[in-house]
């Protein structure tokens, strides 16, 4: 199967990928990939155009649920493919699909889509702390998003508000464990097999996660606690996650045997 990477068109020069994933493109080319650009802010075509037949792994920035399935229409209007479904895009993407699988081996959490008398609701569960994201992501401007009392809900929503533009899907709130963050480290897990951006041993606990998560892409991120015990911080679908640690050409050592692979993913 023709394995085709398409990144997010530079907005000046629609024919080449943005300037932050031109080391990534490179280095796919280097595989024996098609590279392809996407013009997502302009006409929305691919260059070079897409292959009928061929399996697409997209790189960029995060797409919202929307975003993500009219990527996947234009990819199937060109008679591709994409690696990814909507459906596993938001196994990994979304917090409130991939925390339940992971109840043991993560942070409590919980999940909120109505958000009239939050206050109340973070009250009632009796935390000394509270972690607050969207169902993507947390708050990284400013003061952050970690809160130590239920009224500071709002302000933080606010800002999220501001800062992101939209709270996407609802918000999660996890409870704040004492977890080293120079511990946190990020694998990348394809077809079920776990990627380290060393080569060295992955851990047992990313290996058990690797087969729990419904996406053929995906991303984890783990991290010691205080007691020494190893915690899922973070899932993310693989594809708009950042090399956090990674380098373009040691990320190539998820993909060297992936053509074959990818007839059955998705």
């Amino acid at each position: 199967m023709a394995m085709r990477v398409v990144f997010p068109a530079d907005y000046f020069q629609v024919r080449r990928p943005n300037e932050a994933f031109a080391e990534q493109a490179a280095a796919f080319a280097g595989l024996g990939w098609g590279v392809s650009s996407f013009a997502f802010d302009g006409d929305r075509g691919f260059r070079p155009a897409l292959m009928p037949g061929e399996t697409v792994l997209y790189r960029g920035w995060m797409l919202d649920e929307v975003g993500y399935r009219a990527f996947v229409d234009a990819v199937e209007a060109a008679g591709a493919r994409v690696l990814t479904s909507p459906e596993a895009y938001l196994a990994a993407h979304h917090v409130p699909r991939w925390v339940p699988l992971l109840a043991d081996v993560t942070p409590e959490t919980v999940c909120f889509t109505d958000l009239d008398g939050l206050p109340g609701s973070l009250a009632a569960l009796g935390w000394d702390g509270f972690f607050v994201k969207d169902f993507v992501k947390s708050l990284k401007t400013g003061a952050g998003s970690r809160i130590m009392r239920p009224d500071q809900i709002g302000e933080l929503l606010e800002r999220m508000a501001h800062f992101r533009g939209q709270v996407e899907g609802g918000v999660c709130v996890r409870r704040v464990e004492d977890l080293d963050p120079a511990s946190e480290v990020r694998f990348f897990v394809r077809a079920g097999r776990a990627f380290s951006a060393d080569g060295a041993p992955v851990p047992e606990l990313v290996r058990e996660v690797a087969g729990r998560i419904a996406s053929p892409f995906f991303s984890v991120d783990i991290a010691r606690r205080a007691d020494g015990v190893q915690r899922v911080v973070e899932v993310g679908d693989g594809q708009v996650s950042d090399l956090v640690g990674w380098t373009p050409a040691g990320f190539m050592t998820v993909w060297a045997d992936a053509a074959g692979w990818a007839d059955g993913a998705g």
